[in-house]
């Protein structure tokens, strides 16, 4: 028996480790049109005439089909029937016709009143908004994917950190459209970051291709050799009760969503955050947020890898959400309001992102059964959208309604003045639901023996 699973694709380091670089590159690019808009709130008020809210219901968009249609519930039955391999595709498939309707409305749709309204709201806006929605189904189920492919080609191995790879790869993508849209816009145009974006992830779509013939490949060992199916076909609907009953499962999807809610939606307005109160100007105020995900390239593997070697799970997502805590705490107090201090504000957030995903992930599998996991992951990823629609839309609304104080003018330029100080109140609020989800967890962890606190590799 040794010998045979010896043979299998997936006991190859080298098999293994190309098969996670072939899937972190697609995703990378679908986190770089996720947030490729992120640093140009300014430029759309400028260029577009883009309000708060017209930012904000942009944003919102993200979770229109995946949480109001259950887009995330049905793609990860659809995971758990049909495999990696047709999941996969699909769901890149629509993340390139996301970005061309992105793309096509922020170039070809005028953004003038006289373009006309749907629902009350500029039509630019609400078709941008469509492929913005259209292209989160397939990035957030490519997402839980990518999440099992790892679980299913990891198994028994380092597996957290290669979770934690996999992010920081995709963080990179993070960090590149808050650094490169804005040069990118003040050089050629509004949509070419779009643009660019759409290249790259139909180059993502053929690199999945590659990988889903590696995968095929270890099905049939898999089956030939142990018996086992690597598409999971044992799975029922029926099976989902163990997913809904865990009270474990719950609480890392709730960590999820309070975290996740301080940090992603915190990104899309981070660059304003630090041109209104740190005075940068744009083409370079999304070099600090940058930092955030810049972290993740190498902390979120090393505690990855902590995690596998040495445990300590929960603890290490109880540490996170307190960092979380003092980080918008920090942001909000009216002190020190220089781009230095607002970089180092930056750095710790970084490190708060790596330590809860690290561990977060990895967690799972723990807790679900294999065969149930890409139900499980979609099930928390249609948690977390919630936050990231809604809470966009929130702030979006609360800065247009309670945090104008005024005008600013920059290189002869008008902008609206705002006051961050109520929305990182509510980013700190968000992080301290999480710290107290953090200790619960733990708590359930001792009464039900998941094995969050030991190590993965055994």
């Amino acid at each position: 028996m040794t010998e045979k699973i010896k043979a299998t694709l997936r006991d190859s380091n080298a098999a293994r480790w190309t098969a996670l670089v072939i899937v972190s590159f697609t995703m990378m690019w679908g986190y770089f049109l996720t947030d490729a808009m992120s640093p140009l709130m300014t430029m759309l008020e400028v260029e577009m005439n883009w309000s708060s809210s017209d930012f904000g219901i942009f944003n919102w968009s993200y979770c229109w089909f995946n949480v109001f249609l259950f887009m995330l519930i049905f793609g990860g039955i659809i995971l758990d029937k049909m495999g990696v391999r047709f999941t996969g595709l699909t769901a890149c498939a629509l993340m390139v016709i996301g970005a061309f309707i992105k793309y096509y409305s922020v170039e070809y749709i005028s953004p003038a009143p006289e373009a006309g309204t749907i629902f009350g709201i500029r039509t630019q806006v609400v078709m941008a908004s469509l492929g913005y929605a259209i292209f989160a189904v397939g990035t957030e189920n490519c997402g839980i994917t990518v999440t099992k492919v790892i679980a299913k080609w990891f198994k028994g191995k380092e597996m957290a950190l290669a979770m934690g790879s996999q992010v920081a790869v995709a963080r990179l993508g993070t960090a590149l459209a808050m650094i490169v849209s804005p040069l990118i816009v003040k050089n050629f145009s509004m949509s070419t970051p779009l643009l660019l974006a759409l290249i790259l992830l139909g180059i993502g779509l053929l690199a999945y291709m590659v990988f889903c013939v590696m995968d095929a490949r270890l099905d049939k060992q898999l089956t030939a050799e142990q018996g086992e199916d690597g598409e999971d076909d044992t799975f029922h609907i029926a099976d989902l009760k163990a997913i809904v009953s865990s009270k474990g499962f719950w609480l890392i999807a709730l960590l999820c969503l309070m975290f996740y809610s301080a940090v992603f939606p915190f990104m899309k307005y981070a660059t304003s955050l630090m041109e209104n109160k740190y005075g940068m100007a744009n083409e370079w105020a999304g070099w600090i947020p940058a930092l955030i995900p810049m972290g993740n390239l190498i902390m979120t593997p090393l505690f990855g890898g902590i995690y596998d070697k040495h445990g300590k799970g929960a603890t290490i997502m109880i540490i996170g959400s307190a960092m979380l805590i003092m980080v918008h705490v920090l942001f909000a107090l009216p002190v020190l309001n220089y781009w230095w201090f607002a970089a180092f504000i930056a750095i710790v957030l970084g490190v708060a992102f790596s330590l809860v995903p690290s561990a977060m992930w990895p967690s799972v599998p723990k807790i679900i059964p294999e065969k149930l996991l890409g139900s499980a992951y979609a099930l928390i990823f249609w948690v977390q959208n919630i936050g990231l629609g809604f809470v966009p839309l929130l702030i979006g609304w609360l800065l247009n309604e309670y945090c104008i104080t005024g005008e600013r003018v920059v290189d002869g330029q008008t902008f609206i003045q705002y006051d961050y100080t109520l929305p990182m109140c509510v980013f700190a609020l968000f992080g301290i639901v999480a710290l107290a989800l953090a200790f619960a967890l733990k708590r359930e962890d001792k009464r039900k023996g998941y094995g969050l606190e030991e190590a993965n590799i055994k």
